[in-house]
């Protein structure tokens, strides 16, 4: 394998001669059979050769010992090569070169350890939480996004109390409870503390049922007021929708996948995770329909597939989708192809929204979602219609697109709505 990417046979003799020298070669096989480039070995390997110098230069006897040698190799590593980056971003991006290669490396040849990357987070008050988490799983049946959801507000909620130096829930009290909702305040928005309350309610009702704390704190804690229809649905106008579409370079993979991801959005008014859930067997080629399963409200939806929508898709299949087993429609265009996940669908929406320079806040999927929705409300389609379209789980969901019927709004502030109304 290593005569496929280095010329001189003294080359592949040192590679071989070298302590890591087999796995390197192994290692090079796994990036050729998983689709990256060649200039990735040609990077790659002499890193490797060096980090393995590095480990056995500092005491490194055996393979299973190599882990503990990673962080330091690779601060080494930063501190000799940053010397041009000007910002944090740029001095990341170094060590993320070095610290990659090398966690697959070993994760090829110790299965046992995990890269970074993929490393699963303990679930926050592991061992103390009387099985809060089971609970939530098997008792309630909250789907795993879900539980995540609540692991995300509970490890916050964990480092506050470590830092204030609480590390037993009989110590709990309202002033702890209030102030960590006020820490949390000063980077979060009025919408995140409301669900951030609620989670913590349910939390702490929870370990007074269980009896680990005297009163039921979950009765006490506040949440910031947030008014029914309050805020405004971040959509864009129709002309920046297809201002963001034609800024798309689709003469790349990267730019065919994303042409077909903004389309099916605002199409369809699908959400992110609707968008990574798709497969191959969720387009009826036969019958021209998308069938979009799992919705939020717990349902399928079966659209007409549209022609441009089709069109793209077939464009990205012929062209710019990976050779794969696996039946995930949309993947990643770089090696390892994995499939897209629904945080990277949102991600390149935003990227695509800035590029196009079109500032809306919390920019992402949902920006088309609104659009979507934006362009059935001045079609004049009723809102239970559009409801429906959506997958919304109730009327109330949909009532906040009444918001942005402009015309509408005008006769009624025109003082001639009464016909609207």
């Amino acid at each position: 394998m290593l005569e496929r990417y280095f010329v001189r046979p003294a080359t592949v003799d040192r590679i071989r001669a070298a302590w890591l020298g087999e796995p390197i070669e192994h290692y090079v096989g796994w990036l050729a059979a998983n689709g990256y480039a060649a200039r990735n070995v040609g990077v790659r390997v002499p890193l490797l050769m060096k980090f393995g110098e590095f480990a056995q230069d500092h005491g490194a006897t055996s393979f299973k010992e190599l882990p503990g040698y990673v962080d330091a190799f690779v601060a080494a590593w930063a501190r000799d090569h940053s010397q041009w980056c000007r910002s944090d971003a740029q001095r990341r991006t170094v060590v993320n070169a070095v610290r990659g290669p090398v966690e697959q490396l070993l994760h090829l040849l110790l299965p046992d350890y995990p890269p970074r990357g993929h490393r699963r987070l303990p679930e926050p008050f592991a061992g103390r939480d009387a099985g809060f988490f089971r609970h939530l799983r098997q008792e309630r049946g909250l789907k795993e996004a879900t539980v995540g959801g609540y692991q995300h507000v509970l490890r916050r909620f964990e480092r506050y109390l470590a830092r204030i130096g609480l590390d037993d829930f009989a110590e709990l009290s309202a002033p702890v409870v209030s102030g960590f909702i006020a820490d949390s305040s000063r980077q979060l928005g009025r919408r995140t503390l409301v669900d951030f309350a609620s989670v913590l309610r349910t939390f702490l009702s929870f370990l007074y049922r269980e009896r680990r704390i005297a009163t039921d704190l979950g009765r006490t804690v506040e949440a910031p007021q947030r008014h029914q229809l309050a805020d405004v649905p971040r959509a864009i106008s129709w002309a920046q929708v297809e201002q963001v579409l034609a800024g798309l370079d689709r003469r790349a993979p990267v730019g065919k996948r994303d042409y077909a991801l903004l389309l099916l959005m605002v199409t369809y008014g699908l959400r992110a995770r609707e968008v990574a859930a798709l497969t191959l067997d969720s387009i009826d080629w036969k019958r021209e329909r998308l069938l979009v399963a799992e919705r939020k409200a717990g349902h399928t939806s079966a659209y007409p597939l549209s022609s441009v929508v089709a069109e793209a898709i077939i464009d990205y299949l012929q062209a710019a989708r990976p050779k794969t087993d696996s039946r995930a429609l949309f993947f990643q265009v770089t090696a390892p192809y994995r499939p897209l996940t629904w945080s990277s669908v949102s991600q390149q929406t935003a990227r695509h929204l800035r590029q196009a320079g079109i500032r809306v806040p919390r920019a992402g999927s949902h920006t088309l979602r609104h659009a979507c929705a934006q362009r059935l409300v001045e079609a004049e389609f009723p809102l239970k219609t559009i409801g429906d379209y959506l997958g919304h789980r109730s009327a109330e969901a949909t009532a906040v697109y009444t918001k942005i019927q402009i015309e509408a709004l005008r006769e009624v502030a025109l003082g001639d709505g009464e016909t609207v109304l």
